[in-house]
């Protein structure tokens, strides 16, 4: 499962800095970028804020379908700060040791 899960966030993290480097007019990455980083963390926030609303409210579908907007969200935030996942991924082997 591992390598699925990598395989979809490395597409979505390549989708995500194509639509920052050749916005389309209608996308909401697009928009995400071109209203900064202040309004990418808020998102960000937003979405963690409803991952634990859903989580409290144990509603298992819910909460993953909120977990998915959270992933993306930080997608973009690290697409914006150039932190790619091989860096996450590093800083979690490192304290995994």
């Amino acid at each position: 499962m591992m390598d699925m899960t990598s395989h979809i966030l490395d597409d979505l993290y390549q989708l995500i800095a194509d639509r920052r480097a050749n916005p389309p007019p209608d996308s909401y990455t697009a928009r995400l970028f071109a209203d900064g980083t202040n309004e990418i963390v808020k998102k960000v926030a937003e979405e963690a804020v409803e991952v634990a609303l859903a989580t409290k409210d144990a509603d298992h579908g819910h909460t993953v379908y909120e977990i998915g907007d959270l992933l993306y969200h930080l997608t973009v935030l690290m697409v914006d700060q150039g932190i790619s996942y091989d860096e996450v991924w590093a800083e979690l082997a490192r304290r995994h040791k």
